[in-house]
């Protein structure tokens, strides 16, 4: 009767357990798929109005926030699952292997001719001359095709020849297992270790916190106290000791009250000094879109990079990726970067907000900039309209006061030069307008990825091993006959039979006495 033990061990090793397992994590990840992970709540709202109807979208999202399908990776249940698979696998494993570890260290032996002839591979036929002349043959022959062979003489004359190569090929599997193992780990490590979550930079403005969508923005409690935690944060401008001392908190117990409502500590500031967007020629098509970042260390600059899509910044195992951008909503404290040449040729340099004026070098004109409009157009009464809430047409009005008192407006277009000349042959260009854009940075700490690089890594090694190396053994027995020597020619191979009968077809070729391998 098998011990209680004994029950558990062969549950665990059971094949029928991991299909079991397998099943429901593609089941669980199909739904995973689905509802997008640590999305926002208007994003999975829609998706579930598209499903079931925007009447039960809601309850729907409930439902699935409590089993955990919104954060599904993170989930005490599916970690559960990959825990459960993974004690699976190496039960699995440990349980099989012994037999596979005998099989390797067993050392081939001659076999009787009986047995030669019951081998999957095998060949017999007739060759002039004694049994040295074909031992030599057969010994030569068998080390061309990659066989060192052993030798022992039979009590009636005979020779039989006998090796084997790969042994080690039957280990892939295990090696394919671990694998996973160290996958899954690395996996593990991100989890618990790691996060993702987003940032949303205007030019000029810095933050020390990302935000995640491990929040339920459908229940009133956890929004309000994600309110009263980012307020506490503000009031101490940003400083995290400071927030927590005003809620009489441990600075440890504020980051983990924080982390509770998606928002995740840096450790450091990022600051965005500049945005950049390119579009395709005069279209409204954006072409590139970059951002310089900063990384602050108390209140120092340590690295700076311009970041744009597939090229990100790191700094200590935070990835930052260029993600979207958008036009402010307040746009009164931009700044607009001129470049203006006088009429002599005298080039300079203007940051000037709306409502100043600057005086061009060299003339008696005084420029004062009036307006700025993100995407101008204009109606088919003249008027100037906005048609976009991207910069996909920035320009500024300027009115121009000449020494006589004569007043003229116009604007100023970046895309367009033409509209930079001015009458006395000057010229005012947009070069920027900065202050008014923001940009939207993906931020992620993965500290487990390299692990899962060299499980990918084993996970390849393994199955090469497993589906394309072999475990080969071969017998050559050479006994005399009234016509030479008889040989038999046997062999057995686990997988990739057919290519090893090539080499088998090969070797008898030669014994044969054919060409030489």
């Amino acid at each position: 009767m098998k011990s209680f033990l004994d029950k558990v061990w062969s549950f665990f090793s059971s094949i029928k357990l991991a299909i079991v397992i397998f099943a429901l994590v593609a089941l669980t990840s199909i739904v995973g798929t689905v509802i997008e992970q640590q999305a926002s709540y208007a994003e999975n709202l829609r998706v579930l109005s598209s499903l079931v109807g925007q009447g039960l979208a809601p309850a729907a999202y409930k439902v699935l926030y409590a089993l955990g399908f919104m954060n599904m990776y993170r989930s005490w249940w599916f970690l559960t699952l990959l825990s459960l698979f993974a004690l699976n696998l190496l039960v699995c494993s440990i349980d099989r292997f012994p037999a596979i570890w005998r099989i390797m260290r067993t050392p081939v032996k001659p076999i009787a001719p009986d047995q030669m002839k019951r081998m999957p591979l095998k060949d017999e036929f007739v060759v002039p001359g004694g049994p040295d002349s074909a031992l030599e043959k057969a010994v030569s022959a068998m080390k061309s095709i990659g066989f060192t062979a052993k030798s022992e003489k039979g009590p009636d004359g005979s020779v039989q020849l006998y090796a084997q190569k790969n042994a080690w090929s039957r280990s892939g599997v295990y090696v394919t297992h671990v694998s996973i193992l160290v996958i899954l780990l690395g996996a593990v490590l991100g989890v618990f270790l790691g996060f993702r979550g987003y940032v949303d930079l205007p030019e000029g403005f810095n933050a020390n916190i990302v935000y995640s969508n491990n929040m339920d923005m459908s229940d009133p409690s956890q929004v309000a106290r994600r309110a009263s935690l980012l307020g506490a944060l503000y009031s101490g401008n940003g400083d995290l000791q400071t927030a927590a001392q005003s809620l009489n908190e441990s600075l440890p117990d504020f980051e983990k009250d924080l982390r509770s409502v998606g928002v995740i500590p840096l450790g450091f500031q990022v600051l965005c000094q500049q945005f950049q967007v390119q579009f395709y020629g005069q279209t409204d098509m954006p072409k590139a879109y970059r951002s310089l970042v900063t990384v602050l260390e108390n209140g120092k600059p340590v690295v700076s990079k311009w970041i744009e899509v597939n090229h990100p910044l790191k700094y200590k195992g935070v990835m930052f990726y260029q993600s979207s951008f958008r036009l402010r909503h307040d746009l009164s404290n931009g700044v607009a970067v001129l470049g203006i040449r006088s009429p002599d040729g005298q080039t300079e340099t203007r940051k000037l907000k709306i409502g100043q004026s600057f005086s061009i070098p060299g003339t008696k004109e005084t420029v004062k900039l009036t307006e700025f409009n993100p995407a101008l157009a204009f109606d088919d009464a003249g008027r100037a309209e906005t048609y976009s809430q991207m910069m996909t047409n920035p320009a500024v009005k300027v009115d121009i006061s000449g020494p006589d008192g004569a007043r003229s407006s116009k604007w100023i277009v970046q895309r367009y030069p033409e509209t930079w000349s001015l009458p006395d042959g000057s010229s005012v260009g947009l070069t920027d307008f900065w202050g008014v854009q923001a940009t939207g940075l993906q931020v992620r700490k993965d500290p487990g990825v390299w692990v899962v690089y060299l499980g990918c890594i084993l996970l390849a090694l393994g199955l090469y091993v497993a589906f394309f190396i072999s475990h080969k053994k071969i017998w050559v027995r050479m006994a005399p006959d009234k016509k030479g020597t008889l040989l038999t020619v046997a062999a057995t191979c686990p997988k990739n039979r057919h290519a090893y009968e090539r080499e088998i077809e090969k070797l008898v070729k030669h014994l044969k006495g054919g060409n030489q391998i």
